[in-house]
């Protein structure tokens, strides 16, 4: 069934062109690729997100200080970026299996020994092969995509799988919660492990080889870095990765600072801060999806400059609302959601405009997109609780995100050089 799609395409008789293999397949065949793909992007935020609401127990029970609970997360955020860089070239070489099975394996190991990690600094270190285990499930899905589909049917596919980015991280919390109310934070990584276990057999007997030997890169170590220099001599292209890693530095914070704040500051339970953190991953989709009708409208450099200038006023208003206490939670719930739409829109459109721009290397370029977007985040993460773990200092991090954000889209991207972009790829860009 799918195997044959891994090396076989068609031909369009009217126009000649060679049919993506993606094309040629049932709609069953879709709905199961799309089941498959999604399952293995959604281990990325689930391994992130599924732990935030045991951060105050694990500070307790490793008898530790919250700055040190949070650089667990960071050590995730290094593993998938450092991950990406290495798996997405590799995968383009020896194909894509290969690299997908031996990441879940090492998600699986890392898992388990974090259910027995004696001190934080062993689970810190089991976090970054973790996250190196997630860059594998991460990178390969969006290649098998690229192997599959282009043009539209890229962007529908793409954007199906978008749905699940975004339903992991709701879920996420509010599953870890519901673990947390029978069992302790180490059975938080247990549950992990049998998961990373689950998509190892589904990948194994679901998911064929979609890089046929005959499209695999040549050139070595060689051929890789010439690609990575070649990216970093495009200013509009670096300006457009910073953006983004920005932006997602801003969500980061809120992701490794919020279960501190809402919980120690704000008094709510395990079980509320999971609903309270799945509202706003709400926002966020909710704005990712409304961006598909703001591009028939509006270019996509509009509205990330508009999602930035908005980003950062929602910033400056939740600095206020920390500071001063006004209007108490409410009012900090409600900007934080606001920042959170913002970078909902900032965050497809950033990568679009960036990936128009070397479709000859879009693993390359992909794969230190993702390592930039989750590297920098690796450094809001700690900078979130380096001055306190109170909703000050989580503020003045969002807020500096988005702002730096705006500041290297207006003074580092030439806006001349930012031709049109098939509002498709903002769609998938995410």
């Amino acid at each position: 069934m799918m195997k044959q799609l891994s090396t076989k395409t068609g031909h369009d008789s009217s126009s000649g062109r060679e049919v993506p293999p993606g094309d040629l397949m049932t709609n069953r065949q879709r709905t199961q690729l799309v089941l498959v793909l999604g399952a293995l992007i959604a281990i990325g935020p689930l391994t992130i997100d599924m732990y935030l609401p045991a951060l105050p127990a694990i500070t307790a029970g490793l008898r530790t200080t919250e700055t040190a609970v949070q650089l667990t997360l960071t050590g995730t955020l290094i593993g998938l970026a450092l991950g990406q860089l290495l798996i997405g070239p590799l995968s383009d070489v020896v194909g894509r299996r290969l690299p997908l099975l031996a990441g879940l394996a090492a998600h699986v190991v890392a898992s388990v020994l974090c259910v027995f990690a004696p001190n934080i600094a062993v689970l810190g270190t089991l976090r970054v092969l973790q996250g190196l285990g997630v860059a594998a499930a991460t990178v390969v899905a969006t290649a098998v995509v690229r192997d599959l589909f282009s043009g539209a049917s890229f962007a529908r596919i793409f954007s199906r799988l978008m749905l699940v980015m975004g339903l992991a991280p709701i879920l996420a919390p509010t599953l870890g919660s519901a673990l947390l109310s029978w069992t302790d934070w180490r059975g938080v990584f247990a549950a992990l492990a049998v998961l990373g276990a689950l998509l190892i057999v589904v990948a194994a007997f679901r998911l064929p080889e979609t890089l046929p030997v005959t499209r695999r890169r040549h050139g070595g170590v060689g051929a890789t870095v010439r690609d990575y220099r070649g990216l970093l001599n495009d200013r509009a292209f670096v300006g457009l990765v910073l953006v983004a890693g920005l932006a997602m530095a801003a969500l980061f914070a809120y992701v490794s600072g919020s279960s501190f704040v809402l919980q120690r500051e704000y008094g709510l339970d395990e079980q509320q801060f999971g609903l309270a953190f799945g509202a706003g991953a709400v926002g966020l989709i909710g704005a990712t999806q409304f961006n598909v009708r703001l591009l028939r409208r509006y270019t996509p450099q509009q509205i990330l400059v508009g999602a930035l200038i908005a980003g950062t006023a929602a910033g400056l208003l939740l600095i206020v609302f920390a500071a001063t206490g006004f209007g108490g939670l409410g009012t900090l719930l409600a900007s934080l959601w606001l920042v959170l739409a913002a970078a909902g829109l900032a965050l497809p459109n950033a990568p679009a405009l960036a990936m128009s721009r070397h479709s000859e290397a879009a693993g390359t370029a992909a794969a230190l997109l993702g390592a930039v977007q989750f590297g920098v985040g690796a450094v809001s993460a700690p900078l979130a609780g380096l001055f306190g773990t109170g909703s000050v200092s989580m503020a003045i991090v969002i807020a500096g995100g988005m702002a730096a954000a705006l500041v290297v889209m207006l003074l580092v991207v030439p806006r001349a050089s930012l031709g049109a972009v098939d509002p498709d790829l903002a769609v998938a860009g995410h």
